[in-house]
């Protein structure tokens, strides 16, 4: 398991913000459930999103969403 990370700049503070928002888009939720789901409900968004931050935004939209979608899938997380 990745290390927990805090957002530390502009940069990745706006990547969560558009991960956050796609992804909400994509399940038809709205953004502050997603949020929580990212936050409370796991620790997806301090433990995957920003400790890959590098990786992941260079990848394209559908990539980032289908991945962290898929990542909340594989740990049971109600959607």
């Amino acid at each position: 398991m990745l290390d927990n990370a805090q957002i530390k700049n502009a940069d990745e503070l706006e990547f969560a913000v558009f991960c956050i928002e796609n992804i909400a888009k994509r399940l038809g939720k709205n953004a502050e459930d997603v949020y929580r789901l990212l936050t409370e409900k796991s620790d997806i968004l301090n433990s995957y999103i920003i400790p890959e931050y590098e990786m992941l935004h260079t990848q394209s939209k559908e990539y980032i969403i289908d991945d962290i979608i898929s990542l909340i899938e594989e740990r049971g997380i109600q959607l």
